[in-house]
């Protein structure tokens, strides 16, 4: 169901001339602090020469994240709320938010406050000199407890090395002209996506700004350890095959461990001793079987991915709408 109410006054709005700056805010349990992450996000645009919108994707959310949202709608601001039908993942409300979005210019952004709003416009003024992308990465990653930075240190680790792609200090906060998004929308059918690296996999020209990660605003974050196991899985899987390579590799060791074990026999049958017996047995097929069941789990997630391809079923599923009309449905100018 989709509501439209009357934009605001026009002496607030900049000529239609301005270009459009789309921030897209997914969002997950964020009611207590998204009307104020708004509020900030247009203070901070007020004043600049730009046309805003605010896309605030409600994830499913438990709480009243999308009422909120929608009620700031209600009071004229140009923001529009989308509620997904069920907890898709941060990665498909981003997916969202960038396909809704009408912006020459997308900013994704966190609603937690974490990333710094008065950053937005050291971006756009990037953007004006001919960034497609411009990347905000973390100079330091705040208060977090330092498990979380050494699991984040490892997983960026291993998609740099195997993946090739860049996402070292990586975020979500990231700005996207009109060109990069539609590449990324329409371009790129894949269900399970990693944004960061397909941000900058794209190739497009791009900059790069960093930032303090400021202390959540309120509430707690979501992300768990199995949370980041699943990212860095579908990261892994969307840009190498090494891990499919390290199956050959597992393999070949195994046939090198089978030619000692038989080797040794061998020797031992020749000079007439009994050959090496029970525990040369029974570590030979430990490492075998393990060798095997991690070939097959390694197998078995590309094929989960493939299959969750073909399956072709919709990465979201958009219940309900609450907006603003803006004026114009897609800027081209600027």
């Amino acid at each position: 169901m989709s509501v439209a109410h009357s934009p605001a006054p026009e002496a607030a709005s900049p000529p239609p001339c301005h270009p459009l700056v789309s921030l897209v805010v997914p969002a997950y349990n964020e009611a207590a602090g998204i009307q104020t992450a708004v509020r900030r996000f247009l203070e901070v645009l007020d004043g600049l020469p730009y046309r805003v919108e605010v896309l605030v994707i409600d994830d499913g959310s438990e709480d009243a994240t999308f009422v909120r949202a929608a009620a700031l709608a209600d009071e004229g601001m140009p923001v529009r709320a989308l509620h997904l039908s069920r907890n898709f993942g941060k990665e498909a409300a981003i997916l969202a938010g960038l396909r809704h979005a009408r912006g020459n210019a997308v900013v994704t952004i966190d609603a937690d406050l974490q990333h710094p709003p008065e950053l937005i416009p050291s971006m756009l003024v990037a953007w004006e000199h001919g960034a497609k992308v411009v990347h905000a990465v973390k100079r330091n990653r705040g208060d977090e407890p330092w498990t979380s930075t050494v699991r984040a240190r490892v997983v960026n680790a291993l998609i740099m090395r195997l993946g090739g792609v860049d996402v070292r200090n990586s975020s979500d906060f990231k700005l996207l002209d009109r060109v990069a998004v539609d590449v990324l929308t329409q371009g790129m059918p894949e269900r399970r996506r990693f944004y960061r690296g397909l941000a900058d996999w794209i190739g497009f020209e791009s900059a790069t700004l960093e930032f303090d990660v400021a202390p959540r605003a309120s509430g707690r974050s979501a992300w768990r350890l199995r949370s980041l196991i699943a990212l860095a899985l579908t990261a892994l899987m969307s840009f190498t095959s090494v891990p499919l390579r390290v199956v050959s590799v597992l393999g070949f060791l195994t046939f090198l461990l089978g030619i000692g074990v038989g080797a040794d026999a061998l020797v031992s049958w020749a000079r007439g001793r009994a050959v090496s017996g029970f525990a040369t047995l029974i570590i030979s097929l430990l490492l075998i079987g393990s060798f095997i069941m991690i070939s097959l789990g390694v197998i078995g997630e590309y094929i989960a991915k493939i299959y969750d391809e073909i399956k072709q079923r919709p990465t979201y599923i958009v219940e309900r709408t609450h907006e603003v009309e803006v004026q114009t449905p897609r800027a081209e100018e600027g």
